[in-house]
């Protein structure tokens, strides 16, 4: 028998086999459960619930987690002080909880969700850390300097910023997006962003470090959430060029990219319909949790992790191929 009859030979078993395996499958209804890959297993499901903007994380029938558990906090920011955007709810409490863990102080900014922020700090506290809430809007340059100054004033030094506050309403079509719109959303997400930058500048030194929040909109856009999408793509270029700009200084300049996320900024978007059904497109088939996001941005503040790293856009999608 010749080579070329074994190879054939060789080549159809193989096939057979792969066939068998096929029909096998075929059989059986794809599995529809979500990938549950962390400490401990996070909801799969979400309520059919919208609520008025700004959203606020006590209103919501799911109680977004945050605390992370398991997560065991080991002097990385040890006597740092951080400023968080944004930090009353969602991402920003996470965050802020972990940043206390580690050992540092944190001040809170937040714009209207007072019963929210208040409790974030309480949170902070039983870190055994200290907490400052500053209410104000990011899209105003007087107030970014006084709430930079405020944390100059309570704690003497900012060793971290956290830009994260952020405005988002979904549009079928351009034409929806009128200027008022397109005004808060861009003047929100990066002007508040460079604003809170430019303001916290002057108090940073070697070691410190700025974390923009980006999205995954801003990686691969979205149909509907057109201005949100640009803003995010901005502050992901924003990120780049700020850490090349601040390089020689040794302030350090990342972005972490989330995909969806379980925070007040979704029902105060969408439908209760299609709430219901957030972050099921991912391959995780489920949105995350504020807590599978908040280890990210300590990796990112800890010069002990990240003091290397500098310029990344670190996507946590719950999809593979983000970037």
């Amino acid at each position: 028998m010749s080579s070329d009859d074994d190879t054939l030979k060789t080549q159809r078993r193989i096939q057979k086999a792969q066939d068998s395996a096929d029909a096998r499958a075929a059989t059986k209804s794809e599995s529809s459960d979500a990938v549950q890959a962390g400490a401990r297993e996070q909801p799969e499901t979400l309520p059919a619930q919208h609520v008025q903007k700004p959203g606020r994380e006590a209103e919501l029938e799911l109680a977004p987690r945050f605390m992370a558990p398991d997560y065991r906090g080991s002097a990385k920011l040890q006597d740092f002080v951080a400023l968080i955007t944004g930090g009353d709810s969602g991402i920003g409490r996470a965050v802020a909880v972990l940043f206390a863990r580690e050992g540092a102080d944190v001040a809170v900014a937040f714009h209207s969700s007072i019963e929210d922020a208040q409790e974030t700090c309480r949170r902070v506290e039983a870190e055994g850390r200290r907490c400052l809430l500053l209410q104000g809007d990011v899209k105003n340059s007087a107030w970014c300097d006084s709430a930079v100054a405020q944390v100059i004033a309570r704690f003497g030094r900012l060793d971290v910023l956290v830009n994260n506050a952020a405005f988002q309403e979904h549009a079928a079509s351009l034409e929806d997006i009128d200027d008022e719109r397109l005004h808060e959303t861009l003047d929100t997400n990066i002007g508040g962003y460079l604003r809170m930058a430019r303001a916290a500048l002057p108090h940073l030194k070697e070691g410190s470090s700025i974390i923009n929040t980006g999205s995954v909109t801003g990686l691969r856009g979205s149909a509907k959430l057109l201005d949100y999408s640009a803003t995010k793509g901005a502050i992901h270029a924003m990120t780049k060029a700020l850490a090349s700009q601040l390089m020689p200084r040794g302030i350090r300049v990342n972005a972490v990219a989330p995909g969806p996320v379980w925070t007040p900024l979704n029902p105060a978007d969408a439908p209760a319909d299609k709430v219901a059904e957030f972050g099921h497109d991912t391959d995780m088939k489920r949105p995350a949790q504020p807590e599978e996001l908040s280890p990210a941005y300590v990796f990112l503040a800890s010069p002990v992790c990240a003091g290397y790293i500098s310029g990344i856009v670190l996507p946590v999608t719950g999809s593979v191929g983000a970037i």
